[in-house]
């Protein structure tokens, strides 16, 4: 089916939320006591945060409520994540995982202030899915993407777009609670990523590679400089040598060895 394969950062983080989605269910089918006290501890809820809960930023993104929308989050995590992280290696993906999920929660957090955006509280990695889905966007604007199971291709465009669409529709419909609102933020983030770190290192290798480029060209035109006149001193020295155009030494033509006369030279 043409799916990336599953090693590296992304297949840590998704054996990790599979693990504690596990344990979580085990908990809350069988100590419900101790299940609700992992939802409660892990999930993002801004009143909390404001009160010294500051891990939730982190630990809501391995928290999941529905089945469903585990499945889909993972699977848009290992369909997309593995693009980024052969472009951005490992290490890179986990500060993309953390660092997105992290400051949508926080930008969330902050919007709850008001007391009518971003209330209630979020679980689940979908605002990093969504970082993720904006860079692979912005890495490949013009690709194509098909939708799940089935021979669809829409461009990836369309798809960003509609995306954005549907979860604004959810923002507006549920009254700007937190899940959707720190989802719709993770789009934003993505480009904030991209824009901070990876537009960033690429002009730094643009410039550092104009920056050796310039330094060799000095040194190879010193070369040939050297060249030339060491032609010149030779040259008044009656032992002429010759230098290529790029300064390099050229042996003169040594005359064929031969076995007394005979044409087949030396026999070793």
């Amino acid at each position: 089916m043409g799916l990336p394969p599953f090693r590296g950062a992304v297949r840590q983080i998704i054996l990790a939320s599979i693990a504690i989605y596990v344990v979580t269910l085990l908990l809350l089918s069988f100590a419900p006591r101790w299940g609700v006290l992992v939802l409660t501890v892990g999930s993002l809820d801004p009143q909390r945060v404001l009160h010294g809960w500051v891990w939730q930023l982190i630990t809501y993104a391995f928290i999941y409520g529905s089945p469903l929308g585990f499945v889909f989050s993972l699977l848009f995590l290992y369909l997309l994540g593995g693009m980024v992280e052969a472009s951005v290696g490992p290490r890179r993906f986990y500060y993309l995982f953390f660092g997105s999920a992290a400051l949508s929660a926080s930008i969330g957090v902050l919007l709850s202030l008001t007391g009518v955006i971003a209330q209630g509280t979020a679980v689940g990695c979908g605002p990093t899915a969504n970082a993720i889905f904006m860079i692979v966007y912005l890495f490949a604007p013009d690709s194509i993407m098909s939708l799940l199971f089935t021979p669809f291709r829409i461009p990836i465009k369309w798809m960003l777009i509609l995306t954005a669409i549907v979860e604004t529709a959810y923002v507006l419909l549920d009254h700007f609670a937190l899940a959707d609102v720190i989802l719709l933020l993770g789009l934003g983030v993505g480009y904030i990523w991209y824009v901070a770190f990876l537009t960033g290192r690429r002009k730094a290798i643009r410039i550092s590679e104009k920056y050796f480029s310039f330094r060799n060209s000095y040194f190879r035109w010193k070369r040939r400089r050297g060249a030339r006149k060491f032609e010149v001193y030779m040259r008044d020295q009656n032992q002429p040598v010759t230098f290529d155009e790029h300064g390099n030494y050229v042996p003169p033509d040594e005359p064929k060895k031969t076995n007394g006369g005979s044409k087949s030279g030396w026999v070793n």
